[in-house]
């Protein structure tokens, strides 16, 4: 906070996640068109009263300004995204942090889903470790890198996130559910912590999880789609890409195939976990010692890091360090100034030991690395995502009716 007890403000090319219009909101929008009211109080601004069958599929990577620019070979998705308005995703814009908000309704403070990777709450900070949130693996961190020996046992996704789905609320209720995906997905410690409850559906292709929504859908109630290639395209080639166009006209022609088969006045909503911007610059916590100095541990990602301190640092000093290092690459708030913010909505007690003592927002098409717990594939990928530009921030919200 500054002197007078103010709390910082964005940059301008940054700006923090609006309270109404929330992607969040989306499947509580869609459990009270069904009638469960026992939702949190959320929504993404969709009118879905009256619909027997709710078709929600989930592009990951699919930015509200990439789909706006790239739909030359998209004609579907031009038309319907032109009426549309898009919605927020919370922070970080990150997969693990947005489908859990998405299939609860709630913040990343409630849920504990705090990023990518973030601190192992059951590690102290002279032996910390990490929890990849979206591979549900445990590792041990010593001297900044991966310790030795076996990898740490990962949590239990249930007790990491025990707050009820909006898919168990429906089920609860009466309501047919079911979600399609990857066969690996069923069961995973991502799908049970965020979104448990639908029957699981696996199937591999695009083509064969459209036919999995159709075959869902001959009765009333939700199906969830979730297509990931996209994102995949983004990370190794860039949004801007030539072949991220061709797999978004890949998604579109599955899309028109969808609306064209699915019983009449089935809705449709279109969304995404996050966007994506095309990085150009990075910055090695590990190769420069101002920012390595009294750090115990970098949690989050590259576009979104979570600076764990060690024990007795000083936590005015590191944050004016890494300010001046990072200069107008990165906007660092200490703890207190992200949680006086709400930056990651209502934060219960327990997850305040996976937020960093400082939190940094990358800016404009930086990244702020760290080789010692990231691969050298990770930290060279193209596309990535986390922070609080709209390109990351603004997912869309496309409601069409079959």
């Amino acid at each position: 906070m500054s002197g007078d007890g103010r709390l910082p403000q964005p940059p301008a090319d940054l700006r923090l996640p609006r309270t109404d219009r929330r992607l969040a909101g989306v499947l509580p929008d869609v459990a009270r068109a069904f009638g469960v009211t026992d939702v949190p109080d959320v929504g993404a601004g969709l009118a879905l009263d009256g619909v027997e069958r709710v078709c929600v599929l989930l592009v990951d990577g699919l930015g509200d300004a990439a789909l706006r620019a790239r739909t030359g070979h998209a004609p579907t998705l031009r038309r319907l995204v032109a009426d549309s308005e898009p919605v927020d995703a919370g922070y970080p814009t990150t997969t693990a942090a947005s489908l859990a908000s998405f299939g609860t309704g709630l913040g990343p403070g409630r849920t504990g889903m705090l990023g990518y990777a973030v601190r192992d709450p059951r590690t102290s900070l002279d032996a910390p470790g990490l929890v990849n949130l979206v591979s549900w693996t445990a590792q041990r961190v010593v001297g900044g890198g991966p310790g030795p020996g076996p990898a740490a046992e990962p949590p239990d996704p249930r007790a990491w996130q025990p707050h009820p789905t909006v898919f168990e609320r429906l089920v609860a209720a009466g309501h047919e559910v079911t979600s399609i995906g990857p066969t690996r997905f069923a069961g995973s410690g991502l799908t049970t912590a965020g979104l448990r409850g639908a029957t699981y559906r696996g199937a591999e292709s695009l083509d064969a999880r459209v036919d999995a929504t159709l075959a869902a859908l001959r009765r009333p109630g939700v199906a969830y789609l979730y297509w990931g290639e996209l994102d995949k395209v983004g990370h190794h080639e860039g949004w801007s890409s030539p072949a991220w166009a061709e797999e978004l006209g890949e998604l579109d022609h599955a899309l028109t195939r969808l609306l064209r088969r699915l019983p009449r006045g089935t809705a449709v909503v279109v969304t995404a976990d996050h966007g994506m911007v095309d990085v150009t610059g990075r910055t090695d916590v590990a190769a420069v010692p101002a920012l390595a100095r009294d750090v115990a541990l970098v949690a989050g990602e590259p576009r979104a890091c979570h600076v764990h301190l060690e024990a007795g640092a000083d936590g005015d000093a590191a944050a004016a360090r890494w300010r001046d290092v990072l200069g107008e690459d990165a906007w660092v708030l200490q703890r207190g100034e992200a949680l006086g913010l709400g930056l990651f909505g209502d934060v219960e007690d327990a997850r305040l030991p996976m937020i960093g003592d400082l939190v940094v927002a990358a800016r404009g098409t930086h990244a702020v690395v760290d080789s010692r717990t990231q691969s050298a594939a990770s930290i060279a990928l193209v596309g990535m995502h986390g922070s609080l530009t709209p390109a990351e921030l603004e997912v869309p919200a496309i409601l069409a009716i079959a």
